[in-house]
């Protein structure tokens, strides 16, 4: 029987002791959640801070943020909720004229309410509306992208978001399916791809398709390298960002992103002398990501992908 590797029955807040150690909040620090979820690591961090401190968040499920007011409402006068994606957290920061922060946290994962709504079409293992936006207020929906693509167009979202090897013979069936038919919820695209798709495997024929066409909905790549990179501007010196990625695509961006930041030069490999004039503009703090243990991954199981990597800012 196939495993749905993206379900989990409850939602536990990833690295959580490791999250505090390299963010390393203190009292009276200004602090940034960019992905507040149910506001895990947001409870843990307040706590660090102290009532002096402030927390600012970002998440762009509604729903979530609202859930995560009623988890934080002890804290409420600290914290300030913006309902967005974080690559606007430049804009939102200016917008309450706070210029630098002392540290910022990215949990990549997609929280497990999304999961457990078949509505919102995140799990092939529950019929659903093929939907998959974060934010259902914006933005174009995987039923659309399916029914309307052409075969092309979706192949190579498939194979270049959820590195699918057999991206064209899936997207050949998904256009052959839809002349018939329009797909328009997750159990029919899910099928589809079961038997275009043979061989033995633990996870479900469909799990790299629909983690590509989430990730192609809610531009999570995209707006990762913007996210990151304002955030990283508003810390001060001795400011620390932490990240939680958890597929290859993503942790491959947070490794460049924080190699040019900690970088000496950034000249190409045929100049013989550096040119450029490179400041060191940060510390890695992390050589190798930080992965969880035997013990979380048991209790936890969302988190057996997840790598954290974590800079200071100089």
């Amino acid at each position: 029987m196939y495993k749905d590797l993206s379900e989990e029955k409850k939602h536990v807040s990833v690295l959580a002791k490791e999250v505090l150690q390299y963010l390393s909040p203190q009292k009276n620090d200004v602090i940034v959640d960019a992905t507040l979820g149910l506001g895990g690591h947001s409870s843990l961090i307040i706590e660090e801070i102290g009532k002096k401190g402030r927390l600012i968040v970002f998440d762009q499920d509604k729903e979530n943020l609202e859930k995560a007011k009623e988890n934080l409402t002890n804290f409420l006068d600290q914290i300030t909720f913006f309902h967005t994606n974080f690559e606007n957290l430049a804009q939102k920061l200016d917008e309450i004229n706070v210029k630098e922060v002392d540290g910022a946290l990215f949990d990549l994962g997609v929280a497990s309410t999304h999961f457990d709504q078949a509505e919102r079409g995140f799990s092939f293992s529950k019929e659903g509306y093929l939907d998959m936006r974060m934010d259902r207020s914006n933005g174009i929906t995987v039923e659309e992208i399916i029914n309307s693509f052409i075969e092309s167009n979706i192949a190579d979202i498939i194979y270049e978001y959820g590195e699918e090897r057999k991206s064209r013979v899936i997207a050949k069936a998904i256009v052959e399916a839809r002349q018939l038919t329009p797909i328009k919820t997750t159990t029919q695209l899910a099928d589809i791809i079961e038997k275009v798709i043979r061989g033995k495997s633990r996870i479900h024929p469909a799990t790299k398709t629909f983690q590509a066409l989430r990730i192609y909905v809610n531009r999570e790549l995209e707006v990762l390298e913007k996210g990151l990179s304002q955030a990283f501007d508003r810390l001060n010196k001795g400011g620390r960002l932490v990240v939680i990625s958890f597929h290859s695509l993503e942790d491959r961006i947070v490794k460049k992103m924080f190699k040019k930041w900690a970088a000496k030069c950034v000249c190409g490999p045929d100049v013989w002398k550096c040119e450029c004039g490179k400041v060191v503009e940060a510390e890695i703090l992390t050589k190798r990501p930080i992965v969880p243990g035997r013990d979380e991954m048991n209790s936890n199981p969302r988190a057996r992908s997840a790598k954290m990597r974590a800079l200071k800012k100089i």
